[in-house]
């Protein structure tokens, strides 16, 4: 930035900033439908919804527990890093298999750490193990054990402030993603209702002319008062759905509106949620009560929505640029396992 630029952005009141911040916000989030930048006064249409959305996740972005230093060290010493990697040495295995995290280190190359969120998938087994149960040790006690599978690395940033900023956007492009979606089906839906207003509007003239028609000279079963009123309750309730998902005319109008609604439903779509478990050293699921020795951990889970939606376990991380493996170090390593 500037000097210039330091100064105006210093001088600017806090009313002013906050209307640029979110014109920029506005600008991304219409980014992914740009033809909704046609519709008038898109931006002050969005402005309330926008502040609201932003109400809604900002604390939740800001409460996430601060990164823990991710290393083949931390394994021993932190019970988080412990629980998620099966040895020291899967540590550096995984972070250095990840493109993003190699990505962000290339084109920054003053960044000796990488701010970023770890995800996973948690698995929870039942199965039979070892356990001292009074004096004795048995070997068929039920046990859950507990892994962390598939880790990823796909938000990197060159500071903690940093890494909450990029996962404070990620989730308001989730919001535009689940409004257009959410748009998509309400079009597709439309069609479904129109299609099916043409064919019982079209079956209800077939009823009312059977009077009239060939069935009164050859004879035959007619259609009864009854059936007649079922298929205009029909047409009445396809046509009420109808008018509630809106005008199909105005297309880009109801797409911003449907943006809209997502954003002020923020705080009912976006979940983070934490569940704090007892593992042992070997991450078997305590009870509350239990003699083995454990540590208590704080898992985060995040719910993201789509079709089917998707639940992943995650951590901050800090990464060191110097833990990461070479790419012939990885290759070595895949080839000793075929």
């Amino acid at each position: 930035m500037g000097f210039l630029q330091w100064i105006r952005r210093r001088g600017d009141t806090p009313r002013r900033r906050d209307d640029q911040e979110l014109a920029g916000l506005t600008e991304r989030l219409t980014a992914l439908s740009p033809r909704l930048r046609l519709v008038p006064h898109y931006e002050k249409r969005l402005a309330s919804r926008l502040a609201t959305a932003l109400e809604a996740i900002r604390p939740t972005v800001t409460s996430l527990p601060a990164p823990r230093e991710a290393s083949e060290a931390a394994w021993a010493t932190d019970p988080h890093i412990h629980a998620y990697f099966g040895t020291p040495a899967d540590v550096p295995r995984a972070f250095s298999r990840c493109p993003d995290l190699r990505e962000f280190f290339e084109r920054t190359p003053e960044a000796d750490h990488a701010y970023a969120v770890l995800g996973m998938a948690m698995n929870e087994r039942r199965t039979l193990g070892v356990a001292l149960e009074g004096d004795v040790m048995r070997a068929d006690v039920p046990q859950t054990l507990v892994s962390f599978t598939d880790h990823q690395v796909r938000i990197c940033a060159d500071s903690d402030a940093g890494l909450r900023a990029e996962i404070l956007l990620r989730m308001l492009d989730q919001l535009a993603i689940e409004a257009i979606a959410q748009f998509a089906a309400g079009k597709g839906r439309r069609d479904t209702l129109e299609r099916e207003i043409t064919l019982l509007k079209a079956q209800l003239k077939l009823y009312e002319r059977q009077g009239t028609g060939l069935r009164s000279m050859v004879g035959g079963a007619m259609a009864d008062a009854s059936a007649i009123q079922a298929v205009k309750d029909e047409i009445a309730s396809n046509d009420s759905e109808l008018a509630a998902l809106g005008h199909g005319g105005d297309t880009l109008e109801r797409q911003l509106e449907c943006l809209g609604e997502v954003l002020a439903d923020a705080a009912n779509r976006m979940h983070v949620d934490s569940r704090t478990v007892r593992l042992s050293q070997v991450n078997v699921l305590l009870s509350a009560d239990s003699t083995v020795p454990g540590e208590d951990l704080e898992l985060l889970c995040a719910h993201v929505p789509g079709d089917p939606p998707l639940v992943r376990w995650f951590s901050l991380v800090r990464y060191a640029r110097a833990d990461m493996l070479s790419q012939a170090t990885l290759l070595d390593e895949a080839a000793r396992m075929l």
